[in-house]
């Protein structure tokens, strides 16, 4: 076999061994790039000290939501809320996500926050979902 065929050869067989490894690295990951948006709002239920009294209900600014893309352990991104209580999360691939703000515990059982977290599934490309309230209490 001559030189330029041995050659020609094993850059066939290099791409063979690479074209599956090059098709799975095209299917996108939950996260950042896509044309998908998650949005919604944050409704701040504002109690007396021992939770009996509702003094006042509105959707509050300035509070961060976060987003975990996929299986993720950790965050992947946060933003806070707009003067009316709105956020959302542009640029995301079709996936699962784990959208959630932080609430004071109305249980009274312990003195740290709790999340309150919403799953929500992006199913195809360019699609607007919106997320029911995140309901805290403050």
């Amino acid at each position: 076999m001559s030189e330029t065929r041995k050659k020609s050869f094993i850059i066939s067989m290099l791409l063979l061994l690479a074209l599956p490894l090059m098709m799975t690295s095209c299917k996108k990951e939950p996260g950042p790039g896509g044309k998908s948006t998650i949005y919604g709002k944050v409704l701040v239920k504002d109690y007396n000290s021992t939770f009996t009294i509702l003094n006042e209900t509105y959707y509050g600014s300035g509070i961060w939501v976060y987003i975990i893309y996929g299986d993720n352990r950790d965050y992947g991104d946060r933003i806070q809320t707009n003067y009316d209580g709105t956020w959302e999360f542009k640029y995301l691939y079709p996936g699962t996500y784990h959208v959630y703000t932080y609430s004071k515990d109305s249980t009274l059982q312990t003195n740290s926050q709790i999340p309150v977290i919403s799953d929500v599934v992006v199913p195809d490309k360019k699609q607007d979902i919106e997320v029911a309230d995140l309901v805290i209490f403050n």
